[in-house]
């Protein structure tokens, strides 16, 4: 049986979000003046306005694009897209994880479009060739509960007709966004940067808007989710406006993370810290046995919600029901010693784990929770063998 470790990580938050707050974090750090105030003080505006300002220069987002922030956290950005532009030409959705099947479910039940998804099995990406730039698109960038990512996007038609809505919440400050071949992009304050969740942004490009103004949708839009006005795209939102009453705490949170990011150096330093801890997991990966990655193509393979399956012959012959509790045995035994958190996949995704390896978390938290899995995997199977 495995020795119990030594070392810990030092921040034991491996949660795919909310994700791990920044290295030095404190709410102590957090601006309080205007907690209290009410959402339309001008004061207020203009803080939730600097939070755009700041998003945008750290994500680099084209000059040309708007920003716009939008309740209920990258869902209710998605939704918000789907919901005030979709309806005027066909949609495609890629439906390759938990979240794209939800976006056909919702185009297909809600919408009342009639969807062509374009499907692919947990850990692999869908057959893009069949892709059409005469329809809109809608498809996440990384798959956070499968750990596969798109394959770059040379199979987006630059002189594509339709829109392209990618939700970007696990790719976002991590991975290298093609902006050119997108035209919504949206992301949530819980994933790569640590922030507390509920809010959602929305990075509309000049097409996004374009459509905005001109397409009515055929249906009643929830006002939460309303991205135009009786003119068409609310242009208010783009200066900080709210749709609804959103926490200030919560942008003060967000502001201290982009700003932790500029003075670490920028965009490319976080892609950077994400792809070190991707390289540290999957040094580990590569010499154990009992483990491997679950998009088994390295190209599809995500940097930031790496997801594992167990492939020790033992546990494969297992139904699926006795994996997840080996699993959850396994993440209560890492818990219990305040070794690692939160590190069991997505409910809906094949039984296995899940590392987060965004920005926030440090290399030497990757390397000390290793040899943790490992004791915990010796731990549980002797337990279960004991049984």
């Amino acid at each position: 049986m495995s020795s119990k470790p030594n070392a810990k990580p030092k921040r034991p938050w491996f949660s795919s979000g909310p994700t791990a707050k920044r290295p030095g974090w404190s709410s102590q750090n957090l601006p309080h003046e205007l907690l209290g105030r009410g959402i339309r003080a001008p004061e207020v505006v203009a803080r939730f306005a600097h939070g755009l300002k700041l998003t945008r220069d750290l994500l680099q987002v084209p000059e040309d694009w708007v920003l716009v922030y939008v309740p209920g956290s990258d869902t209710g950005a998605v939704e918000a897209a789907m919901w005030s532009m979709l309806g005027e030409r066909s949609v495609q959705v890629l439906a390759f994880e938990n979240f794209g099947k939800v976006w056909a479910t919702d185009a297909r039940t809600h919408l009342k479009l009639e969807p062509e998804v374009l499907s692919a099995p947990w850990g692999q990406f869908p057959d893009i060739s069949a892709v059409d730039p005469k329809k809109d698109l809608v498809f996440p960038w990384n798959g956070t509960t499968s750990g596969v990512k798109a394959p770059g996007a040379d199979w987006i038609a630059s002189d594509r007709e339709g829109i392209v809505i990618c939700d970007a919440t696990s790719a976002a400050f991590a991975m290298p966004l093609p902006w050119a071949k997108l035209d919504v992009v949206t992301f949530s304050f819980q994933k790569a940067l640590g922030g507390e969740a509920g809010l959602g942004v929305a990075a509309l490009s000049p097409r996004a808007v374009e459509r905005l103004d001109r397409y009515e949708p055929p249906r009643p839009v929830p006002k939460v989710l309303r991205l135009r006005d009786d003119k068409g795209f609310d242009r208010l939102l783009a200066t900080g406006s709210m749709l609804n009453t959103f926490s200030v705490w919560t942008l003060e949170d967000w502001i201290d993370g982009v700003e932790w990011g500029l003075s670490v150096g920028g965009l490319d330093a976080l892609i950077a810290r994400t792809d070190a801890n991707a390289a540290a997991l999957d040094r580990w990966v590569s010499r154990t046995s009992w483990v491997e990655y679950l998009a088994e193509e390295p190209g599809i393979r995500s940097t930031t919600s790496v997801c594992l399956k167990i492939v020790d012959p033992r546990v494969t012959a297992l139904d699926d029901e006795a994996r997840r509790d080996l699993v959850n045995h396994m993440k209560m035994l890492v818990e219990v010693e305040g070794a690692a958190f939160d590190i069991e996949g997505h409910r809906n995704a094949p039984a296995g784990l899940r590392i987060w390896c965004g920005c926030t978390v440090d290399v030497a938290d990757i390397e000390a929770l290793t040899p943790w899995l490992d004791w915990a995997f010796a731990m549980a199977m002797a337990e279960y063998s004991a049984d």
